[in-house]
């Protein structure tokens, strides 16, 4: 395995708080992938752990959506760029 397709460490951190969701999927100060589990909903987790389990598949085909949808676009701003230059 090279140095780009090392696997990642996803920060996790606990809290217990009312006023936050669940799970957050965010991103910590160096802008890697960061996991907050809020145990003041731990009843509701656990009741729904497989279902949480389960969305990871969904996610990443959505994921998979927005992705290939960016590089489409991108794609057709690099042949309009081309056009364009040929022109010229």
């Amino acid at each position: 395995m090279n140095t780009m397709e090392e696997k990642k460490k996803v920060e996790f951190r606990l809290v217990d708080d009312a006023q936050l969701p669940p799970i957050v999927i965010s991103m910590d100060e160096n802008d890697e992938p960061k996991v907050v589990i809020n145990t003041y909903h731990r009843i509701w987790i656990s009741l729904n752990r497989r279902l949480i389990a389960g969305i990871i598949d969904n996610l990443q085909e959505k994921m998979d959506m927005i992705l290939t949808g960016y590089l489409s676009e991108q794609r057709n701003f690099e042949k309009e760029d081309r056009e364009y230059q040929q022109e010229f």
